[in-house]
C-alpha cells in the first residue's frame, strides 16, 4: 500500500464532505484497520463495528470547531480513535461475557486455586506499575478505565481539549506499559 500524505487541504475537503475525498480516506483506512483489528477481534461484525466507529467518530471529531489541528497527523489521530474503541469494545465484551456464564452467587464454582493467584499477581503488578505514574497520568487512567468517566467531561475539568486528552491519553498508557512490562520482567 502507498502511504498517503496528508495535507490541510484534504482535511478541509474531508471537514467539508467531498465524496471523492470521504471515500478516499475509507478505502484508504479500511484496510489498515481491518488489519489491526483483525488480530485483536475474534468476530468480523466486532472488527466491521468498530472500523464504523472509528469513521464515524473521526469525521465527527474533524467537523467540530477546534477538530485536527495537523492534518499530517491524521493518520496517528484515526489509529489512536481505533485504539480507544478496541478498549471500550474489550470493556463491552467482557461484561457480555460474565453475565452470559451467569455469574451469581448460588451457581459460582470453587476458583483454581492456580488461576486465583496468577490473576492476584496480575493485579498486584498493575497496582505497582501504576503506583510509578505520576499522579496526573494515574487520575486520567483510573477515571477513564477504571471509573468509566466521559472524556468531554475529563476535558472540563482538567480545562483542556478532546485532543490534548488524546496525548495526554497516549503518553499514561505508554508510561504504563513500560512500567508494566518492568514488573513483568521481575
Amino acid at each position: 500500500m502507498v502511504r498517503y500524505e496528508f495535507d490541510r487541504e484534504y482535511l478541509d475537503r474531508l471537514i467539508a464532505e467531498d465524496p471523492e475525498t470521504e471515500l478516499h480516506f475509507v478505502r484508504y483506512f479500511d484496510d489498515l484497520l481491518s488489519l489491526k483489528l483483525r488480530s485483536r477481534l475474534r468476530s468480523a461484525s466486532l472488527i466491521d463495528d468498530a472500523k464504523q466507529e472509528t469513521f464515524a467518530r473521526v469525521l465527527k471529531t474533524l467537523r467540530q470547531k477546534g477538530g485536527l489541528e495537523r492534518a499530517e497527523s491524521l493518520g496517528a489521530f484515526v489509529n489512536s480513535v481505533c485504539n480507544n474503541i478496541l478498549f471500550e469494545t474489550y470493556r463491552r465484551e467482557a461484561k457480555a461475557t460474565s453475565l452470559e456464564e451467569g455469574h451469581d452467587a448460588a451457581d459460582e464454582r470453587a476458583p483454581n486455586a492456580e488461576a486465583s493467584l496468577m490473576a492476584d499477581e496480575e493485579r498486584e503488578r498493575v497496582r505497582d506499575a501504576l503506583a510509578t505514574l505520576p499522579d496526573k497520568e494515574k487520575e486520567l487512567l483510573r477515571w477513564l478505565f477504571f471509573d468509566d468517566r466521559d472524556k468531554d467531561d475529563i476535558c472540563r475539568e482538567l480545562h483542556i481539549d478532546r485532543n490534548y486528552l488524546r496525548v495526554l491519553l497516549h503518553r499514561a498508557k505508554s508510561r504504563f506499559r513500560e512500567r508494566y512490562g518492568q514488573q513483568r520482567a521481575r
